[in-house]
């Protein structure tokens, strides 16, 4: 047995965990395995060692002897033993030696499982679907029927795909795995989808004439989704149950809904709150009056807009916003005005402002004209 430190080799310290072990081994098998350093004789001795560190570091019993008596509890049988990597069951072929250690390093590499079973139990697949509903919708709440793409088990076959109803044979080629594996220029391990069973794990020799094979039967559903007042875009909300169905005993899936409120014609809605704009006319603005406009809901909201409102002033009416979802409380309104500029005017309407404005130059009535105008005075006066 070579005389090095497993825990010096693999680069971690006594404590490490099982992950940082499993990190670090990985790591370093990477680093150092032969088909990446080809022209490297110590790279494929320090690969052994790296190999022969983690089997003992990553049994809690071979550590823990390891720990107390060293490579000594290995030596002369100790741990079983007699190949040449000192009783570590290094077998290159068989189950639960190299190539399953190295397989599941490049398998999770690659996003993959490296021992997914095809005939075990498979979820069904979740299904997503965006559902468009109004400002008014989302205020009040609303029930909708939707149509989904669904699939069901095939009841000619249960699932099975075969015509005769019957539970398909195991492939023989992949033992049900649904994938082969063969070595590839010394240690390097390749896993391919089985050519037989086109990774099904079974052969189908009959296929099932109503779904072809698949097991499934395509097609569409109608769902009632039951939509809360107050819901906000890009809420999702799950229907268990209600997406693809599982096979071989597995669960069905679920749908997803997405909820998109469409944008409304006088609101803006905030939260809880709705902000809009609303034009006044000059004359309205300047002595004060009163307006209507249409709630969320469809009442009247009488506006009261007191004289001398400015454009972009902004009342808050409480109460008039929308819904919050599992509460009583109702967020506000908030109503901007816009003072509109009259324009088209007739004689009559010129002379009267002409009027207003020859009796407007000396008073208070427009202080923030009048204050303007004093800072350009002042302006010229330091600049002169």
């Amino acid at each position: 047995m070579s005389d090095f430190d497993y825990y010096e080799v693999l680069g971690v310290s006594k404590t490490a965990t099982a992950d940082e072990l499993k990190r670090a081994y990985r790591s370093q098998a990477m680093k150092y395995h032969p088909d990446r350093n080809p022209d490297n004789p110590e790279a494929e001795a320090r690969f052994k060692e790296i190999n022969e560190a983690y089997d003992v570091l990553k049994d809690d019993q071979k550590r823990a002897a390891y720990d107390r008596f060293g490579k000594q509890a290995f030596q002369n049988g100790g741990m079983g033993g007699g190949n040449p990597f000192g009783g570590f069951g290094f077998d290159f072929n068989g189950a639960g030696g190299f190539s399953d250690i190295f397989g599941d390093i490049f398998s999770e590499f690659m996003g993959g499982r490296q021992r997914s079973n095809p005939n075990a139990p498979q979820d069904g697949a979740d299904l997503r679907y965006n559902l468009d509903i109004t400002l008014e919708e989302a205020f009040n709440g609303i029930e909708k029927e939707i149509t989904v793409p669904h699939a069901e088990v095939c009841e000619d076959c249960h699932g099975h795909g075969t015509e005769d109803g019957k539970e398909a044979p195991i492939c023989t080629t992949c033992h049900g795995r649904g994938k082969v594996q063969s070595q590839k220029g010394g240690f390097f391990i390749v896993e391919t989808t089985c050519p037989i069973c086109k990774g099904k794990g079974k052969i189908v020799k009959s296929p099932c004439k109503k779904c072809h094979g698949e097991g499934l039967i395509h097609g569409e559903k109608q769902i009632k989704i039951k939509i809360p007042a107050g819901i906000e875009s890009d809420t999702r909300m799950r229907v268990a149950g209600a997406g693809e169905a599982g096979l071989r005993g597995g669960q069905n899936g679920d749908l997803y809904v997405f909820i998109n409120v469409l944008p409304h014609q006088l609101y803006v809605r905030e939260g809880a709150n709705l902000y809009t704009t609303v034009p006044v006319s000059m004359a309205c603005a300047a002595l004060g009056g009163k307006m209507e406009i249409p709630s969320i809901d469809g009442r009247a909201i009488n506006l009261n807009i007191p004289s001398g409102t400015q454009t972009n002033q902004q009342i808050k009416v409480s109460g008039e916003g929308m819904p919050t979802i599992r509460s009583k409380r109702k967020g506000d309104l908030f109503v901007r005005f816009s003072v509109e500029t009259p324009v088209n005017l007739s004689s009559r309407q010129k002379e009267l402002l002409e009027e207003f404005r020859s009796l407007s130059e000396d008073d208070k009535c427009q202080p923030q004209s009048k204050g303007f105008m004093n800072k350009i005075k002042d302006l010229f006066k330091s600049v002169a």
